[in-house]
């Protein structure tokens, strides 16, 4: 392939980048009105181990963050650069979490909207509109629009996503460290089968949640 070529398609793969992160702001087009468009998201509804988190992302209206997409798309090394493009281009971002014995006490739904709602309140600027992912958060006073898949179809909720969900693996990362034999390194709380046969073998740690591991110990 010559030189020529190979421009010809990297600017080729730019372009269809650059499409698809379009189309992924059309919910933010529909809101012409609203200067501050925050998108909210939450992390770690699943695992037998860790916090549940929330991020909550005010991206300015003319950003382009190329390659950002839901979380779950994207590799653990993409997410980190994503993760520093997106804090420094925000116009306000932050991460909010509900711990464990939280979670225990008033259910995991309950514990994510929790997360959700101090996520947005500890943002240094209020939206005028919340665009988040699959629910309606209940106790706020800001207009919302839920979005079924919204951290595929939304770059707001997918900025959130991807703070989210690198700060709790970053947190789980730590916790490996003081809990060894888990695997939270590698399973980030999840219940894989590693995770499992620890369980039963060694019992709970501290960030487990009881609810959720009562048929391993």
């Amino acid at each position: 392939m010559t030189g020529e070529e190979k421009e010809k398609r990297a600017a080729e793969r730019l372009r269809s980048e650059r499409e698809r992160l379009y189309a992924m702001a059309a919910y933010e087009r529909m809101h012409p009105e609203c200067t501050y468009i925050c998108g909210v998201d939450e992390v770690g509804r699943g695992p037998f181990a860790g916090p549940v988190m929330a991020g909550a992302v005010i991206l300015p209206r003319d950003c382009e963050i190329l390659y950002l997409n839901d979380s779950k798309k994207l590799s653990p090394k993409k997410r980190a650069a994503l993760y520093d493009e997106i804090t420094e281009k925000a116009v306000a971002w932050s991460v909010a979490r509900v711990e464990p014995a939280r979670i225990d006490e008033i259910n995991i739904l309950q514990a994510t909207f929790e997360a959700m709602r101090e996520a947005v309140s500890k943002l240094s600027i209020r939206p005028d509109i919340i665009l988040v992912d699959a629910v309606r958060i209940p106790g706020l006073d800001i207009p919302q629009e839920p979005i079924i898949k919204g951290d595929a179809k939304s770059v707001s909720i997918a900025a959130a996503s991807v703070v989210a969900k690198v700060t709790r693996d970053r947190v789980m990362e730590e916790y490996a460290k003081e809990y060894p034999g888990y695997g939270f390194e590698r399973n980030m709380g999840y219940g894989t089968a590693e995770h499992r046969e620890a369980l039963k073998t060694m019992g709970p740690v501290p960030i487990h949640r009881r609810s959720f591991i009562h048929s391993y110990v």
